[in-house]
Parts: structure tokens; C-alpha cells; sequence
């Protein structure tokens, strides 16, 4: 089974930025299509930003322009770059791996953005 792990997350004041990674147990990036998820305390869990295998890329209208979703085959790794962080980007972050059957989640990483 795939394992995922999110690190990079923590206290950042608005304006600010962080960048998160997630490391995969095995190289999946060719076969799998990867995103980043995020839900804040009482809402659900809503889709940031995704990558293919392919390199092609997409993203929440209220995340565009700020954050930057990026694969490292070599690495084993997928980043997300947020920057100009908001107070409503505050949410657990979740890496995830898909294909047409099956999904693997992390265990999340916390963001939060407050003064």
C-alpha cells in the first residue's frame, strides 16, 4: 500500500508563506493523479489543487494565483506552494494519491494563518 506523509504545515501570519510536502513510499507519480485536499474545523473537505501524471495541473478559484502545486518523480515527493496566505486558507492539509480504483490519504498536516 502507498504511503503518504505531509510535513511543512504551522502558524504563519496572513500574508505570509509556506511551502507543504508530501513524501510517497514508492514512486507513484507516473501512474497516479496527485492533490492536495484541505478541511477547516466544522466544514468539509474541499479539493485545493491536483497534478497528473502528465504534469497538467488545476486549482480552486480561491486558491489560484496564490498557491503553486508541483511533482518530483525522482523524489518521491509533491509540494504545494502557498503563498499570500489568507486567514480562511486556516484547514488540516491532506496529500492524496488516485488512480482509477484507488485513493491514499495522509494523515494531514495542520495551516494555520492568524496574527
Amino acid at each position: 500500500q502507498v504511503q503518504l506523509v505531509e510535513s511543512g504545515g504551522g502558524l504563519v501570519q496572513p500574508g505570509g508563506s509556506l511551502r507543504l510536502s508530501c513524501a510517497a513510499s514508492r514512486s507513484i507519480f507516473i501512474r497516479y493523479t496527485m492533490g492536495w485536499y484541505r478541511q477547516a474545523p466544522g466544514k468539509q473537505r474541499e479539493l485545493v489543487a491536483v497534478i497528473t501524471s502528465g504534469g497538467s495541473t488545476n486549482y480552486a478559484d480561491s486558491v489560484k494565483g496564490r498557491f503553486t502545486i508541483s511533482s518530483d518523480n525522482a523524489k518521491k515527493m509533491v509540494d504545494l506552494q502557498m503563498n499570500s496566505l489568507k486567514p480562511e486558507d486556516t484547514a488540516v492539509y491532506y496529500c492524496n494519491a488516485r488512480d482509477l480504483r484507488l485513493s491514499f490519504w495522509g494523515q494531514g498536516t495542520q495551516v494555520t494563518v492568524s496574527s
